[in-house]
């Protein structure tokens, strides 16, 4: 069909007074499109968020098989299809910076609860990923899956990602290499310290998943094994990925009572290594911590000023969510699940094991005491038998079973077979909603990517998981504005992009992976709640990943257009 439309001066005016921007963008300054063209999509006289910042003005956006091919204020041409976005803000597709959604995108690839905020790529990578595997490894994994199951046939990054894009998925994925997942290649679950031939094939296996690739390095430093990694090790890892254009990015080795010292180890890890850091979900877990926030502030900023390139991401939730082997210490963890188990039902080791959950933690982040029992909700089980006991507290079982809440915790882990999956609450809201408006904040679910459906019911979850990116728009931008919709546009999609070193997505511009999300501004919300979590969100009305619409009208469209994103250091890692 031909599209012809004017431009119109009053939409402009009305527009800018829904975003706070330092930035004035007039129509003498953007140059309509005029010549006749054709087009597969065209978008439609929307409120137009290139994702730069900038102020936003009514435009159209063209769109020619996987790419943006114009963005103006008037495009003439024929379209195959014409979306009309009167009223909605069209945007870069939103990027979430901490995925969970590997599983669930082998089970279903629709990554439904992600794709209906506006989610257009999943990175994934905290300190475990998909590979490097040996065979070993694999059938560990294999083994240790729960209610999703599949074999696992790749044993490399670039294995995984072929793997992943033949299976079929709605949004794009990327991932970063794991220190976990590179420690355990050569070091197993030991509690030790590489040697020099071992510390240079981890760094092998780095250089080849960036090569493959990977973002860059992730690690989870609360977590056994990866708690046993000393800095030197990490700056080894982080000094590969810097070398082929890559960043670390860490779940510090605190985020409580040391949470300032981890801030200075993840500065040095990038000084060190000569690369950007970010940091992984940035909290400050316990009450005891909730004062933290302006110190914490300070030194990334102190270290930005300086020249470092320090970021962090964030989920808007006052509760985390990980498992029970955060409530215990991680020497009880060393050699994997079996030996740990096997410890639990040792009862001098338990009776150790109970003082130091109930204690103040030293030296390892204990999250049953931050948040007490009455404030760890159970949400993911294994054994079939201790499904019904999701969505009660770990007090409500306690007292159900007669035990006491540290003993219950250790029960419950020897009995499911896993970690249990929890929701710990520890944050202050007001910090939570401060922290939305940093501008170098980025976002990250730290959950998968599901749908009310299916296995997906068989567990419960934490709500970020259906409303991270729809709260932070509806709940942090238009009720309490705590920033400008343009604002949070570039920190849901430019930055991270830039972060990640991707030049082809993140922007609204001719050219670009045709990646875009088309929303209301004005309903865009959150409905999950912790007692009901699997629920949409509303206000996205049209998602497109690579130029096919994945969500059209509210409506999920059954296709599956997404690839994996690779890093920088995609084929272009330079030689040791």
């Amino acid at each position: 069909m031909t599209h012809r439309r004017p431009m119109r001066s009053i939409l402009l005016s009305a527009a800018l007074l829904l975003t706070t921007s330092c930035t004035t963008v007039t129509e003498t300054d953007i140059k309509p499109v005029a010549e006749a063209q054709s087009f597969d999509i065209l978008i439609d006289n929307g409120l137009i968020f290139d994702g730069s910042g900038s102020a936003p003005y009514v435009g159209d956006v063209a769109i020619r098989d996987d790419r943006i091919v114009a963005v103006s204020p008037e495009i003439t041409g024929n379209a195959e299809q014409v979306i009309d976005a009167r009223g909605l803000a069209v945007a870069p597709g939103f990027i979430n910076m901490l995925s969970w959604a590997p599983d669930a995108l082998i089970a279903d690839g629709a990554g439904e609860s992600d794709i209906r905020q506006g989610i257009t790529l999943e990175v994934f990578g905290e300190g475990t990923s998909e590979a490097p595997l040996t065979d070993s490894m694999a059938r560990t994994e294999e083994s240790r899956q729960g209610d999703i199951r599949y074999p696992i046939s790749w044993r490399s990054l670039d294995e995984y990602f072929d793997a992943i894009e033949k299976r079929g998925i709605a949004p794009n994925v990327a991932s970063f290499v794991g220190a976990t997942t590179v420690r355990i290649n050569e070091l197993g679950y030991a509690d030790i310290d590489p040697d020099t031939a071992q510390l240079e094939r981890m760094r092998a296996l780095v250089r080849e998943a960036m090569d493959d690739g990977a973002m860059g390095v992730g690690s989870s430093l609360i977590y056994a094994p990866a708690s046993y990694a000393e800095t030197p090790e990490l700056v080894a890892l982080a000094t590969e990925s810097a070398r082929c254009g890559g960043m670390y990015i860490s779940h510090m080795r605190n985020e409580s009572d040391d949470v300032l010292a981890a801030i200075d180890e993840l500065i040095e890890i990038a000084e060190k290594s000569g690369g950007p850091a970010e940091i992984y979900h940035l909290k400050q877990a316990g009450k005891d911590n909730w004062g933290k926030l302006d110190p914490i502030i300070a030194k990334v900023e102190a270290a930005r000023a300086s020249g470092q390139r320090i970021t962090a991401n964030m989920y808007t939730y006052t509760a985390g969510s990980t498992g029970l082997d955060a409530a215990m210490p991680t020497w009880v963890q060393e050699g994997g699940y079996e030996q740990w188990k096997k410890r639990l039902q040792d009862p001098e080791i338990r009776k150790r094991v109970l003082a130091e959950m109930s204690g103040k933690p030293d030296g390892w982040e204990n999250l049953f005491y931050h948040a007490g029992p009455d404030k760890v909700l159970l949400v993911g089980f294994k054994n079939e038998k201790l499904k019904p006991l999701a969505g009660k507290t770990l007090s409500e079982v306690a007292a159900m079973r007669g035990t006491g809440p540290a003993d219950t915790a250790i029960d419950l882990v020897i009995e499911d077979g896993s970690r249990v999956q929890v929701v710990y609450f520890l944050m202050d809201e007001e910090n939570v909603a401060r922290q939305t408006a940093l501008p170098w904040m980025s976002f990250g679910s730290d959950a998968a990517a599901l749908a009310p459906r299916g296995v997906f019911l068989k567990s419960s979850t934490h709500p970020r998981a259906y409303g991270n990116f729809a709260r932070l728009l509806g709940k942090y931008v238009r009720e309490e504005k705590r920033t400008g919709l343009a604002d949070a546009v570039r920190r849901l999609t430019s930055m991270p992009a830039g972060n990640l070193g991707l030049k082809d997505r993140g922007n609204l511009a001719t050219g670009q992976f045709a990646d875009v999300v088309i929303f209301d501004p004005a309903t865009i919300a959150d409905k999950a709640t912790y007692a009901e979590p699997q629920q949409f969100a509303v206000g996205v009305q049209h998602v497109l990943v690579n130029g096919q619409l994945v969500l059209q009208d509210g409506t999920m469209t059954g296709k599956r257009p997404g690839r994996a994103v690779r890093g920088p250091g995609w084929n272009n890692c330079p030689a040791p």
